[in-house]
């Protein structure tokens, strides 16, 4: 049954992640773009897990914990840059 609704479910993540990009290059404001970044890493995070379950490696979970702290520090400092100015005060 998971030969089957891993890679369906990888597909439509994929596209999802092709979305996104498309958002990210078109989106009309700057928000709009960091918002679409940070789903974007999350859909590359969805990505790697089920790649991780597909494999049955324990190696792809620990990456995508590395990505999800970068990812959540990477958004923070975006949104704060955005709204000061500045990342460091």
């Amino acid at each position: 049954m998971l030969a089957y609704v891993i890679p369906l479910c990888m597909t439509i993540i994929g596209i999802a992640a092709i979305l996104n990009v498309v958002r990210l290059v078109l989106g009309p404001d700057m928000p709009d773009r960091v918002l679409a970044l940070d789903t974007l890493y999350i859909n590359a995070l969805a990505l790697i897990v089920l790649f991780g379950i597909w494999l049955a490696s324990d190696l792809f979970f620990e990456a995508a914990l590395l990505i999800a702290v970068m990812g959540f520090v990477s958004t923070v400092a975006v949104g704060k840059h955005l709204l000061h100015g500045e990342i460091i005060d």
